[in-house]
């Protein structure tokens, strides 16, 4: 058990350090995104089968449809941002703001 929890906790810490320091384009926004979903579903599940409870079991599926919505969202983004500015450089999406 202590090789998953580490697993995921340096996951989740890099793709935090991920997305704080490298924000250039935003292809590496949306992976560190990703990542951090991941590992926040792979904690979720792992809580859910120690404590065997139903109102713990919901939680993961719950936040992997979110997650997919949230992906949905940003590979959306990331095409109109390019079609528009020929580039997915995150100074470009100041410019779509209203």
């Amino acid at each position: 058990m202590m090789p998953l929890k580490f697993t995921v906790y340096t996951a989740f810490a890099l793709s935090l350090t991920g997305l704080a320091l490298c924000r250039k384009h935003l292809v590496s926004a949306l992976l560190c995104l990703e990542g951090l979903m991941v590992a926040l579903f792979t904690t979720l599940t792992t809580i859910s089968q120690a404590l065997a409870t139903t109102t713990t079991m919901t939680q993961p599926i719950i936040l992997l449809t979110l997650s997919a919505c949230e992906a949905g969202v940003g590979l959306s983004l990331l095409v109109a941002s390019s079609r528009t500015h020929a580039s997915d450089h995150m100074k470009n999406l100041n410019l779509l703001m209203c």
